[in-house]
């Protein structure tokens, strides 16, 4: 008997034969197996055992296996259901597969097929069960806190954000393009006593120079043209809530000047007027940027950058975080499959592919190849056919050579993604899961312009 127990596998079938065939096969596989006769059997079986899945024939004495789904759809959601059946029929496998089935086997099976579906079948009932105590863990500490993570280093910001919360010190939050930052400041705010009140976020990089100004501090009828109504900035309307500063590194260095009075005297004036307005609002900043060395250069003021880093909160990119692809690649694909009404699972082959490839993109890029794959695949598990060019083995051997350093991986990885697209940046940029002004700087920084 092996020693590893590779899930638990509840078989419901009337026929003693192919119980005793299936289970020794699964037995000998490091699989626990319960069996049961018939339906009500197997009612008891699943309601006293830690079952991760059940194999049932479809027809039986008594109540069938349609109905024994319909029962565990709804008491066990979670718990994967593979039909395997003498009496296949393309409207049988139709009723069960669009109920929410797992899979459907006309006996015999191919056993080499049904083992590796079971495998992948008890891997996505473990992942969801993690994602729901984590879930569960995050929300008895903190309602609103969706990080999902199990790296030592994301399980530390999530301490940081309890400890911090309710104080109304400002929090700069670091890191690469798409690894999660806004999500970190909601979970900020939403977790604290400023929860109720307003969180707004400003992306410094997406607006303008010539309005980043009105849009903070608002302005006043007839402050400068156009301006035929008075309108409230982001500071007065967050009274009582954050402010989130998205790459707050982009501002003018006379803006960062009045940002500095803001946060000093915590009031504000709108363009066009000369009235003080108290404002009350907790700032939040991320940047992707090295903002101590643009201080010594200048770029941005030193005053200003110790008011917004009395918390430093530096989010590492996924690639030093491979151990939450799992879970994420898991939280991804059930948003999408909810969506596009599909039931789809991921092949081992291409969870390999994830922790291995270097996701430039981050989160952000991972999210997007995942919705890319749900929509474009036409069988029930994603392969590597079913992702970008850059994912396949052989390309992935490529990028994988021992030799090359992980700013010639991304290099690879942004020039044959602007190849594909023959050339045109913003679709590179959408593919790759990252900004244009991202995309932008990594071409200046690879010299790929």
């Amino acid at each position: 008997m092996n020693e590893k127990c590779n899930g638990c596998v509840l078989i419901i079938d009337d026929d003693p034969n192919a119980r005793r065939v299936l289970s020794a096969i699964l037995s000998g596989g490091g699989y626990r197996v319960f069996e049961a006769r018939e339906v009500d059997e197997a009612v008891t079986v699943i309601g006293s055992e830690d079952i991760d899945t059940v194999i049932t024939d479809l027809k039986m004495p008594g109540r069938d296996g349609l109905q024994f789904f319909q029962y565990a759809s709804d008491t066990y959601p979670d718990i994967p259901v593979i039909f395997l059946t003498a009496y296949g029929t393309v409207e049988s496998a139709v009723a069960t597969i669009t109920h929410g089935a797992y899979y459907y086997f006309i006996k015999p099976p191919d056993y080499v097929k049904l083992k590796s579906i079971l495998a992948r079948a008890v891997e996505q009932r473990r992942l969801k069960r993690e994602l729901e105590n984590l879930r569960r863990k995050l929300s008895s500490e903190s309602p609103s806190l969706r990080i999902i993570s199990n790296t030592p280093v994301m399980l530390n910001i999530i301490e940081t954000i309890e400890a911090v919360r309710d104080s109304s010190s400002s929090v700069l939050i670091t890191g690469e393009t798409g690894t999660g930052k806004e999500l970190i400041a909601r979970a900020l705010h939403d977790s604290s006593t400023r929860g109720g009140s307003p969180f707004i976020a400003v992306n410094c990089a997406a607006i303008p120079r010539e309005l980043i100004e009105s849009e903070l501090f608002g302005y006043e009828r007839g402050a400068f043209t156009g301006a035929a109504a008075r309108r409230i900035g982001k500071f007065e309307e967050a009274s009582g809530g954050s402010v989130f500063l998205d790459e707050i590194g982009e501002l003018e260095l006379s803006l960062q000047a009045k940002l500095l009075r803001a946060l000093q005297e915590k009031e504000i004036e709108r363009l066009g007027s000369n009235r003080k307005i108290k404002v009350d609002f907790r700032l939040v900043s991320s940047t992707n940027r090295d903002l101590r060395k643009e201080v010594g250069e200048g770029a941005f003021r030193e005053d200003l950058f110790y008011r917004i880093n009395v918390v430093h909160i530096d989010v590492p990119p996924l690639r030093e975080r491979s151990g939450d692809i799992p879970l994420l690649a898991a939280e991804f694909l059930n948003e999408f499959c909810i969506r596009e009404n599909k039931v789809i699972g991921i092949a081992d082959e291409v969870m390999r592919l994830f922790q291995e490839y270097p996701w430039p993109g981050n989160i952000r890029q991972l999210k997007n190849v995942i919705e890319r794959a749900v929509v474009l695949v036409k069988g029930d598990t994603i392969t590597p056919r079913d992702l970008p060019e850059e994912f396949r083995p052989r390309r992935h051997r490529e990028l994988s050579a021992p030799l090359r350093t992980l700013k010639q991986l991304e290099v690879h990885a942004v020039r044959e993604t602007l190849s594909r697209c023959n050339g045109n940046k913003s679709q590179a940029a959408r593919m790759l899961g990252i900004s244009r002004k991202a995309f932008y700087k990594r071409l200046r920084d690879f010299q790929l312009q």
